[in-house]
């Protein structure tokens, strides 16, 4: 598993459209304040900045519920990183009356996270909790806080005015090692990027992951700001000035920030204004549960918004439609997402990773689209449908076989074989009216989630996932929930597991409700639904327990409306694929499709090669297809095929009488 240090969600905005700010957390511990200093600062200065100056920490979990491949190898990390019991994060500073400072993205770590409420350590290794949080500025990024025990009263004086081109020293616990203090140039100020509300003092003090919110000094060691971000591209290095932080109201806690969305199916960026404001002095447990309240209904609001804005361009409306609207449904059990191209064309997509055989003919097919993982699980022959869909812990074992988790430690990465019992368990129902499981699980040392939704269907299960951050758990999950409408998978089985499958009735889709499939004591194969019906023999082909069966699923737009119905159905011998039957639903073409599809649908009509029930010979097999139980030049607009493919050469009598017995079969329901 690789989780990289991404921008803080409540920050998203700023990160995406500027420069990035510096990590939001190191990995890596620290025991205690350790100083390392440029020569020209003067000893008693540095004393007093050594008393005034702490790393922002959090405890580590205690529980583990993951599982590994082996013990790891904790001995390849750093001594002090693998003995500290905390995990440092960032830097703070003192300013008097116990008051401190430090960036609003260190404190925001323990927003909804896995790990301890932020705390200080001082010098001597000495912890210090939170009392208060005092004052807040998510946009410019820094938060005032008061502590419940005093350390040594040192603090740091200000200067509110500071000279450009004059020496300055970047305080901060640099990678996590401990706080050092390094020297450069104050440079110049440029305007903050969103509306230009303030100005960003720039520096050239080296300055690392972990010196977030340290201290900016002068010669004097007077703070001129807070150190926050570094340039992407150049040795110079970003501080908000000290004076924006004094004149903030205090007792407040605000937001205005511009942050940008996009969903994986499509390119369309929305980009709105987090504005919220509520009051303080809080506890650290009280701020968190507010600001996240208010987050997530922005975060909700602007999926909401995103989706409302293309709501004529998003799928099934459009012309961008068309192609998906009225080709024949897809028929792989390899999930794919409905994405939108950059031409405006809907298609089914997917990236198909290495698949991983598992004991008993299972096997795991892993894909990703943009940022969220495709699965589909199926299922070993000797594990039931209920225990699997019953046992969330046994599913993401199964999943996990794949080795698409691993814990970095030192140079190795260690798989992740288990991850015990999920933390939370829910169901959703898409707006296809397919049944979903809501699972999610802990990934308590990289401050994370692993959020899945899962689909069962007759060989196991479809799931769509993704790694996520404390801070946008809630976030991903929402997101999930919108891209469950764009997942598209056939359902396949065998006759036992369609029986096992169909008889839970609470499970299924809407659209599998009313069907019927089954082998019936006269050793004939049977289906039906809604729309049609149809049977066969081993006349037409060898029916029997052996036989995979898969529905493909057509996107029936009427009006407004969308309907999600099976509108191809494949019966094969065997899981090789030798021998199958077909019936497929065909839809007449729209004005604005190509020509290709409408002398496809005028072969259909007129019974046309490949619809006129002459066998043809392709791929090593021979095929027959031929239109079923629809009058010729009737002016449907729908019609149904029948096809028998047979592995190796068959004469057309033969192949003939195959069709005929299985298009005589073929009744046709939405006709009438």
């Amino acid at each position: 598993m690789d989780i990289s240090q991404p921008c803080h969600w409540l920050y998203r905005g700023v990160c995406h459209l500027t420069s990035s700010r510096l990590a939001l957390m190191t990995l890596l511990g620290a025991m205690g304040v350790h100083f390392a200093h440029a020569d020209s600062m003067d000893p008693k200065i540095l004393a007093r900045v050594q008393a005034a100056t702490f790393e922002v920490v959090a405890a580590k979990p205690v529980d583990d519920n993951l599982v590994y491949e082996k013990p790891l190898p904790l001995d390849l990390l750093p001594f002090q990183e693998r003995n500290d019991k905390y995990y440092s994060v960032g830097t703070a500073f003192a300013i008097g009356n116990n008051r401190y400072v430090t960036a609003a993205h260190v404190l925001d770590i323990g927003v909804g996270g896995l790990w301890g409420r932020p705390e200080l350590r001082d010098s001597q290794g000495r912890i210090f909790a939170i009392d208060k949080v005092e004052k807040f500025s998510m946009a410019r990024d820094f938060v005032v806080f008061s502590l419940t025990g005093q350390p040594d009263k040192a603090s740091l004086q200000l200067n509110l005015k500071p000279d450009a081109n004059t020496v300055v020293y970047a305080v901060g616990n640099a990678l996590g090692t401990g706080v050092v203090v390094r020297d450069g140039l104050f440079t110049s100020t440029t305007p903050e990027e969103q509306d230009g509300r303030w100005k960003w003092l720039r520096f050239s003090a080296a300055a690392s992951p972990g010196n977030s919110g340290g201290p900016l000094l002068d010669t004097n060691g007077k703070v001129l700001g807070v150190v926050l971000r570094k340039s992407p591209n150049e040795n110079l290095n970003f501080a908000l000035p000290i004076t924006e932080v004094m004149n903030a109201p205090d007792h407040v806690a605000e937001t205005d920030n511009r942050s940008s969305y996009r969903l994986d199916m499509m390119d369309t960026v929305q980009t709105d204004t987090f504005k919220e404001r509520f009051s303080l002095p809080l506890s650290f447990d009280e701020f968190s549960a507010a600001l996240t309240k208010a987050a997530e209904t922005f975060s909700d609001a602007s999926i909401k918004a995103l989706m409302a804005k293309e709501r004529e361009r998003i799928f099934p409306n459009g012309k961008g439609s068309s192609h998906l609207l009225y080709s024949v449904s897809r028929l792989q059990t390899s999930p794919a997402l409905l994405t939108r191209q950059t031409d405006g064309d809907w298609v089914a997509t997917e990236k198909a990773g290495k698949k991983t055989s598992l004991d008993a003919n299972g096997y795991v097919m892993p894909g990703s689209v943009g940022r969220s993982f495709l699965f589909h699980l199926h299922k070993p022959d000797d594990l039931a449908a209920a225990d699997l869909y019953g046992d969330p812990e046994k599913f993401m074992n199964l999943l996990l076989k794949s080795g698409f988790m691993q814990r970095p430690v030192g140079a190795e990465r260690i798989q992740i074989v288990g991850m015990g019992k999920p933390c939370q368990e829910d169901t959703y129902i898409d707006g296809l009216q397919r049944n979903w499981r809501v699972l999610v699980w802990r990934l308590p040392y990289a401050n994370s989630f692993f959020t899945t939704l899962s689909l069962p269907v007759p060989d196991g299960y479809v799931t769509i996932g993704r790694f996520s951050p404390a801070f946008v758990a809630h976030e991903n999950l929402t997101e999930l929930k919108v891209l469950t409408d764009f997942v598209n998978v056939a359902y396949e089985g065998t006759p036992a597991q369609w029986n096992d499958f169909l008889a839970n009735k609470t499970m299924l889709p809407a659209a599998l409700k009313a069907i019927k499939l089954e082998l019936d004591k006269n050793n004939r194969f049977v289906y039906s639904s809604g729309r049609m019906s149809f049977s066969f023999t081993d006349q037409v082909q060898k029916v029997g327990s052996e036989n995979v069966i898969t529905l493909g699923f057509s996107y029936i737009k009427d009006g407004d409306k969308l309907e999600w119905d099976v509108g191809d159905i494949r019966v094969a011998r065997d899981v090789n694929g030798h021998d199958w039957v077909n019936v497929q639903r065909h839809i007449a073409p729209s004005n604005d499709l190509e020509e290709s599809y409408k002398s496809t649908w005028s072969n259909l009509v007129n019974r046309r090669h490949p619809y006129d029930g002459i066998s043809r010979s392709e791929s090593d097999s021979t095929r027959i297809t031929a239109v079923a139980d629809a009058p010729k030049g009737s002016g449907q607009t729908v019609l149904y095929t029948s096809f028998v493919g047979v592995n190796g050469s068959v004469p057309q009598n033969s192949m003939k009488n195959k069709i005929d017995l299985l298009n005589r079969a073929v009744r046709v329901t939405e006709y009438r």
